[in-house]
Parts: structure tokens; sequence; C-alpha cells
């Protein structure tokens, strides 16, 4: 049953890194300035291929880093491959990565919308899953509101791009996204319809 309470560690994360300095976000706000042209300069990304970064738990922003450096220097066969992330990660230090992590963290999230004739049913499988396909409930460890453990790396979900997260649920699915902690994530969406992705994607939209 405990893996049943494990879901979307989405945008997703693991419990087991530990935060080896502490992160400076004065000096990590300078050091995003390359970010802002697919973050925002607050972490408030303008398009919704990219993710908001504003107000995500600073554990997960790290752990992320991490593993987009770990990818860039071994060609994609460890960490979190994306060309782009793996590039603009590869000169990044310890020290840089905690410090973006601690500023993008220390911003307000934003917020987004759920369409009005999807809250109902949006807020049932988010909350109770899908008992018929076992599918877990989401809220067993990003919370009621979504907003994520930070202290187990689990992300905060609530008022993400709709676009984004559908994106990281089917590369979770195809396993072409696999830094995922025991592979929680690729277990729970191989359980998933692409109605339940796109449901759940839009209903987190607006989730607080």
């Amino acid at each position: 049953m405990k893996k049943f309470a494990i879901f979307l560690g989405l945008f997703f994360g693991t419990a087991g890194i530990a935060v080896a300095q502490s992160g400076d976000a004065e000096a990590g706000k300078e050091k995003s300035q390359v970010c802002a042209a697919c973050h925002g300069p607050n972490g408030e990304s303008p398009t919704d291929m990219y993710p908001h970064l504003a107000g995500q738990h600073e554990k997960y922003l790290l752990k992320q880093l991490k593993d987009y450096k770990l990818a860039s220097e071994t060609g994609g066969e460890e960490g979190r491959s994306n060309p782009v992330m793996m590039g603009q990660v590869a000169s990044l230090s310890e020290q840089d990565m905690a410090d973006l992590a601690a500023f993008f963290a220390s911003q307000d999230e934003p917020k987004g919308e759920t369409p009005e004739d999807l809250i109902a049913s949006g807020r049932d499988l988010y909350r109770r899953g899908n008992p018929e396909t076992n599918m877990p409930s989401c809220a067993g460890c990003h919370g009621p509101r979504g907003n994520g453990m930070g202290l187990a790396a689990f992300p905060d979900i609530s008022g993400q791009h709709a676009a984004y997260t559908k994106s990281q649920l089917e590369m979770f699915r195809k396993g072409e996204r696999a830094n995922d902690p025991n592979g929680m994530m690729q277990g729970v969406t191989e359980k998933m319809t692409d109605e339940e992705i796109e449901l759940l994607s839009k209903f987190l939209s607006g989730l607080y």
C-alpha cells in the first residue's frame, strides 16, 4: 500500500539528496540572469514549454540542477537528460547551483487557473487516484493543495503550466525521464491514460 501514496515525484525529485552548502539567494539573483529568457526574471516562465521555478522547493530545485549536471557529464546516460539544460549547467559549480536554487525558491509562486468544468473531476482524480487501475492518489506525496514536501524533495506541482506538466508526465510514462526516486513516477504514469494526464495537468494549474 505504501507505493499507492507516492505520486508525481513531477516534476520531480528524490528524497535522498542532501544540500551540501547553503545557497545565497542574492548571489543566485545575479547568476539567474542567463535563466530569464526561458524562465522569466523571477522564475515565472512566460511560455508554457518551460516550467515556472518561482516558489519551488529549494531542495528539489538543487536536485534537478545536479541531475542535469550529471547528465551533461555522462552524455545523458545518467541524471536528467535535456540538451538545453545540460548545456546551461555544464559550467556551474556546486555553489552556483545552490545559489540559484535559493533564489528561485525565495520568489512568489505564480498562480494559474483550472477550467471550471474540470474542477470536480480533476479534484477527485487528484485526491483518490484511480482504484480500478491502482493509480495512487497524488495528494499522498504532494499534499491536498499540491505544495509537495520540501524536506523529501517532492515538488510543488500547483500553479504550473498545464502543457509543461503534461509533457513531464508523458516523458515519465515513456521512460524518457528517469530521475525519479526508485522509478516511482514511471510506475505511476504507466497506469495513467492520456485523458487522465490531460485532466490532472489542467487541474494542477489552478490548485492552491
